[in-house]
């Protein structure tokens, strides 16, 4: 650099320090966790590989959202879309239920709130940072063109100038208006299931008791309680199947018959999309303790569940939430 400040032994961390908030970026550019991450560490290694050509005329952060871009834009060249069930066919009535897996490129994937979610000292500033992370939120971003997509966040999530953006993105600031006008209306036609989730940060009283009836209800595998529960236009979702359900009907119904081998489960709490959510165990007649078998992610609004969806590919899931593949059975369960 051209102050000659920067040291091997202190580019590393300085770079590491933009880890999180790069994350989060690629991520609501990609929609995919590890494609996220494989796209930070390649900007990171970019960076490191040509410091010497940054010459400081904008900061540091500036110049690793410009490379983050670039890799971002050469991976969606493809055109590949992520999405929800919901967005690719219509409900499935519970009698015509069908498993069917398609590819994991297909699927919108879930990311801890740790890994995209950087601190932040300003309430405001950290609640749009989750909302912009939900699940219909990044399922909303898939419908803009890639530059479109980077203006949009760089604008209303990162709270970047006009001017900023246009110097990122080597275009004008008139261009940058013109895009951010076209993004913001195709998200208003893009708005989606789930869209209407209203999770307090930090959740307050009515969240936190309906989030504890609901861990009671799953646990306890009682159909009438979680009934109580769901909003009458309830979705649940299984990627990577491709079928969704609506409505606490078939939603229980599924539970109680497709999906039977649940009762007993347990779930442990975790931060997923901006969202409350849970990584579920269920009983393995094997070990006699518990698998994983989903991660899933709750939507809730006007005190009732909205949205409860299931990510299954749990070997991939597990391990970037930090939970084991396998938990025993507590002492005083077993007695």
């Amino acid at each position: 650099m051209s102050d000659g400040t920067t040291t091997t032994a202190g580019l590393d961390a300085r770079l590491e320090e933009h880890r999180t908030e790069l994350t989060g970026y690629c991520y609501r550019m990609l929609g995919s966790s590890f494609e996220a991450e494989d796209a930070v560490q390649d900007t990171l290694v970019r960076a490191w590989r040509s410091i010497e050509k940054f010459e400081g005329r904008s900061s540091l952060r500036s110049w690793l959202y410009r490379i983050a871009t670039n890799v971002c834009l050469d991976m969606l060249s493809a055109g590949n879309k992520r999405a929800r069930p919901m967005d690719l066919s219509e409900a499935t009535p519970l009698a015509q239920v069908a498993l069917n897996p398609r590819p994991e490129n297909t699927w919108l994937e879930p990311m801890p709130d740790a890994r995209v979610l950087p601190a932040s000292a300003d309430p405001a500033e950290a609640a749009v940072a989750k909302e912009s992370v939900r699940l219909a939120f990044m399922a909303a971003l898939q419908h803009l063109p890639p530059k479109q997509r980077a203006v949009l966040i760089l604008r209303e999530v990162l709270a970047w100038q006009a001017s900023e953006v246009s110097e990122l993105l080597e275009t004008s600031v008139a261009s940058v208006n013109s895009a951010l006008q076209r993004a913001r209306a195709t998200l208003a036609e893009h708005k989606g299931e789930g869209a209407d989730a209203a999770v307090s940060d930090p959740l307050d009283e009515e969240q936190k008791k309906l989030l504890e009836r609901y861990v009671a209800a799953f646990e306890g595998y009682d159909m009438a309680a979680l009934t109580a529960l769901l909003h009458e236009d309830a979705i649940m979702t299984m990627p990577p199947f491709d079928l969704w359900l609506r409505g606490p009907a078939d939603i229980t119904g599924f539970m109680s018959t497709i999906g039977a081998s649940c009762a007993g489960s347990q779930l442990r709490p975790v931060e997923v999309n901006g969202l409350p959510g849970f990584a579920h165990y269920k009983p393995d007649p094997d070990t006699g303790g518990f698998s994983a078998w989903a991660v899933q992610v709750l939507e809730i609004s006007a005190g009732r569940i909205t949205g409860y969806h299931c990510f299954l590919d749990v070997k991939r899931w597990f391990p970037l939430f930090g939970f084991p593949l396998d938990i025993e059975r507590e002492a005083d369960e077993a007695e």
